[in-house]
């Protein structure tokens, strides 16, 4: 009986559309001065209805309370967060201040974050990673099956999730091997702007 045998040298599949990728976003001594930065601030254990997770995070300029399902008013950026905002911007085509929230976030050694797309509150997403690579890896559906793709995020990159990247495809980071950290910056659609 023939069988059909997969092509073991097939091209992986293309990364969503709206998908950016850009190494060495950071110098090294970048990455060692945030990193150093890092240490001092009161990172909490991430929480989803009573559930903590396996990463500790913590938020300026708002923050997405997962127990009340509401977005808050969080402390402003600090200061030394906001030239990287401004790099932030100019790789995503928005204006810094349009960055109005950033998420930090600390893997631990075999943390990861589960399939999720982020709330839809949020527009454009630039994410900048530090400390250990991690694997990248988009899903959507696809009729009955699920169409897949991955890449892996080295350290001092940064990426960018416009588009159908954003808005149609999950991502998930599995277990990291080392100390990781990412920056995410976002922006809020204009549905969702604060009330000046």
């Amino acid at each position: 009986m023939n069988q059909i045998q997969p092509d073991l040298f097939q091209a992986p599949p293309a990364l969503p559309e709206g998908f950016q990728y850009w190494p060495d976003f950071l110098s090294a001594d970048e990455e060692r001065g945030l990193v150093e930065r890092f240490a001092d601030l009161p990172f909490k254990e991430f929480e989803f209805r009573g559930y903590r997770g396996n990463r500790r995070v913590l938020s300026f300029g708002w923050q997405y309370d997962f127990n009340r399902m509401e977005l808050q008013r969080s402390e402003d950026m600090p200061a030394f967060l906001l030239p990287l905002r401004e790099r932030a911007g100019r790789f995503a085509g928005l204006e810094a201040a349009e960055f109005q929230h950033v998420l930090l976030t600390e893997y631990a050694a075999g943390a990861g974050i589960g399939w999720h797309k982020d709330k839809p509150m949020f527009a454009d997403v630039v994410g900048i990673s530090l400390g250990s690579p991690c694997v990248f890896r988009f899903r959507r559906k696809a009729g009955p099956t699920w169409e897949r793709a991955s890449v892996v995020v080295e350290p001092r990159s940064a990426y960018l999730l416009q588009g159908p990247s954003r808005t149609e495809w999950e991502h998930s980071i599995p277990a990291v091997d080392n100390l990781r950290y990412s920056i995410t910056f976002r922006n809020l659609k204009p549905s969702h702007q604060p009330e000046r």
